[in-house]
């Protein structure tokens, strides 16, 4: 190993990305920093974390669906469902139509898991406010409307 008498040789790309400004990125920073404050925000009040919430959210969308379906309509990867599924099961807050270790189990809300998520709604919307605040209604319909797009065009890719 060369010994350095200075300062080691600089290493850095005349390429390298600024990843704050590097749109993939910096929309990946922005998910992962909203998804740990909700769960900070939610375990404690609510006893669930964002994987859970998101998890509630689609359930009270769209009841009666499988694993499977929960995995592609959130995004989150099947082993989380799974394992989140097993808690909120436990907790008494989903139920299960035929047998629950077979994929083709169909999941619902019971009613303490559809009333936990009606108070996860007025605490999501109320972080959703804060986080746009400062946000003029013309800016937020423009955000919403570039993420959409944004989000089919990545489902092209």
């Amino acid at each position: 190993m060369a010994k350095f008498e200075s300062s080691p040789p600089d290493r850095r790309s005349a390429r390298a990305l600024d990843l704050k400004v590097f749109t993939p990125s910096a929309i990946t920073l922005l998910a992962q920093k909203i998804s740990t404050t909700a769960s900070a925000a939610y375990r404690p009040r609510f006893g669930v974390g964002v994987t859970d919430w998101r998890i509630i959210a689609q359930l009270a969308t769209e009841p009666w669906i499988a694993p499977v379906r929960i995995a592609e309509a959130t995004g989150l990867d099947k082993a989380a469902v799974s394992r989140s599924l097993q808690n909120l099961r436990a907790a008494g807050l989903v139920e299960t139509t035929g047998d629950a270790s077979k994929r083709r189990s169909a999941l619902a809300l019971t009613d303490s898991g559809l009333a936990l998520h009606d108070r996860l709604v007025e605490a999501a919307l109320e972080r959703e406010s804060r986080l746009l605040e400062g946000f003029t209604p013309q800016e937020r319909e423009l955000l919403q409307s570039f993420v959409a797009r944004m989000l089919k065009t990545v489902e092209l890719l």
